[in-house]
Formats: C-alpha cells, sequence, structure tokens
C-alpha cells in the first residue's frame, strides 16, 4: 500500500477477503501476481494491495480501488466481461471456498483515503516486500455515528502521535451496489484502520503504546466499545452486534 509521491486517490475501496480451499492460497496468489493485476488496472481499476492472513492460511485479503461508483460500474463490466477472466476466472474460482466477504469503503474523513503512488512492482513470482500491515475493523449498528466520531477525532490523533501514522481510514460506502454479479456485505456501519509497520513486533509495540495511553484507555476504546454492543435504533430486545475485529496479514 504505497504512500509517497502520490498520483490519486480512490474515493471508493473494496476490502476482499476470500476463505480458500485448504492448502491453495499460494496457487491463487501465484496466479493472481500473473494475470490480475495489470489487466485490471487497464480495465480503469487499481489494485492497492494484497496479503496472507497470519491468523489463517486458507485467507487471502485484498484491496482495490476506483475513481467513484460510475467508475467502478465501468472497470468492473470490462474487466469480467474480458477475455481475461474469461480465460482465467475458473482456476481462480476453483481456489475458493468463499468470495462474497467484501466491505465497500470510502475515506473517513478529508485526507484518510488510500494515496495511491506510481506503482513500484516486483515480476510476478518474486518476493513480496517485507512489510507488515494491520487493518483493525469496528463494527456499530446502523444509524449510530458517535463510534466513527470517536476514531477519527479521538484514535486517529492517538495513532499518529504514537506511532505510524495510519496508511487510510475508511467507513462504509453506502451507494448502491451496481455490479450486482459481486455482491457485497449490506446494511454494514463499520471503521477500518490500515497500518504498515517493519515486522510484527513494531506493531505490538505501537498497540501497547495505543491501549496505555490515558485518553484512549479511560474514554476513547470503552466508548467504542459501547457503541458496538448498542442496539440499532428499534432493534429488539437483546440484539447483538459483533465486537471489533482485528485482521494482521503481511504483504
Amino acid at each position: 500500500m504505497p504512500s509517497t509521491d502520490p498520483v490519486g486517490r480512490p474515493a471508493v475501496i473494496e476490502l476482499r477477503q476470500y476463505t480458500l480451499c485448504p492448502g491453495r492460497r499460494d496457487e491463487l496468489i501465484e496466479l493472481f501476481d500473473r494475470e490480475f493485476v495489470e489487466t485490471q488496472e487497464e480495465a480503469g481499476m487499481t489494485v492497492l494491495g494484497q496479503f496472507r492472513d497470519l491468523d489463517d492460511p486458507d485467507r487471502f485479503v485484498w484491496l482495490r480501488g476506483f475513481a467513484d461508483m460510475a467508475v467502478r460500474h465501468r472497470a468492473l463490466t470490462a474487466f469480467y466481461g474480458g477475455s481475461v477472466w474469461a480465460k482465467h476466472g475458473p482456476q481462480a474460482n476453483a481456489t475458493m471456498i468463499d468470495s462474497d466477504d467484501v466491505l465497500l469503503l470510502r475515506p473517513l474523513s478529508d485526507g484518510s483515503g488510500v494515496v495511491v503512488s506510481p506503482p513500484e512492482r516486483s515480476r510476478a513470482g518474486a518476493p513480496g516486500p517485507d512489510r507488515f500491515v494491520s487493518a483493525a475493523v469496528w463494527s456499530f449498528p446502523p444509524g449510530r455515528h458517535d463510534g466513527m466520531a470517536l476514531i477519527r477525532d479521538g484514535l486517529l490523533p492517538v495513532l499518529h502521535k504514537t506511532g505510524p501514522a495510519p496508511v487510510a481510514a475508511l467507513t462504509t460506502e453506502t451507494a448502491h451496489n451496481t455490479f450486482p454479479r459481486l455482491p457485497v456485505r449490506t446494511g454494514e456501519n463499520v471503521a477500518a484502520i490500515f497500518t504498515s509497520y517493519p515486522d510484527e513486533s513494531a506493531y505490538r509495540r505501537h498497540l501497547a503504546d495505543v491501549q496505555a495511553h490515558p485518553l484512549t484507555r479511560d474514554e476513547i476504546l470503552p466508548g467504542i466499545e459501547r457503541e458496538q454492543t448498542a442496539a440499532p435504533p428499534d432493534a429488539p430486545a437483546g440484539a447483538h452486534r459483533p465486537l471489533a475485529h482485528l485482521l494482521i496479514c503481511l504483504i
């Protein structure tokens, strides 16, 4: 996920998490690198990052961005209706158990989106950069906004002060999915923060510093947890929303 010499900031980002058939992740990654990166970008989208989930050897995570929803529709139509996907898509799909865990996102605030830099990619099959990326995803009841405000106005400044600045801070894009061939999760109200580190130990140190900071420890994190567990408006008694999910990935 590049961060220097920016050439653009996608307004629409997909966070795609695939559950794969056991033992087939490297097969999908090799195919993806060889056939699906440049060809997707030629169709009008940007592949922002591909990751291995360190907690699950059969999970592949990636991000792609679009200038807006209209560009997304045109780009996806071109790619999935084109010859490359017709030729190689069946092989990719054969590695997957589920590919519908998809969040449609946008920047949480001005300047918090992913910065796209000129590509400096290794050739297909070469080792990826040795970086560790954390993706913290919080889910809130629909219609509640205080949790987002706590993250935007409270947690993000603490993250900037205590460690590397997040690569991106995103929230749910509520626009209608105009490409229903690829489902996205609906009814979501999420915030997602992506941060890059030299290694896992640097991530652990930063996490400890954030959790120990008086403002996050006493106010921000308890407030976020309260917002996560609050019942949405007009919800039946006992309604429940999932708590924070922390996804740790290696590029």
